[in-house]
């Protein structure tokens, strides 16, 4: 599984770094960024899918590989 964040659809809320914070992190406006590259470890799987269920602009993309 691999995440990404719309910037262009980011309203810097930050649910996402609040529900999954081993995968997002903010930038220095508060926006929200993933962390590292992107891949989610299999135990890390649930956050990902519930900061991207929590985002009011729908602003993350869960890929499946």
């Amino acid at each position: 599984m691999k995440v990404q964040i719309g910037p262009e659809r980011c309203q810097g809320h930050g649910r996402c770094y609040d529900l999954a914070p081993e995968l997002f992190g903010a930038d220095e406006e508060g926006y929200g960024q993933v962390l590292g590259d992107g891949l989610v470890p299999p135990d890390l799987e649930r956050a990902a899918r519930l900061a991207a269920a929590n985002c009011p602009e729908r602003a993350i993309d869960v890929e499946e590989t």
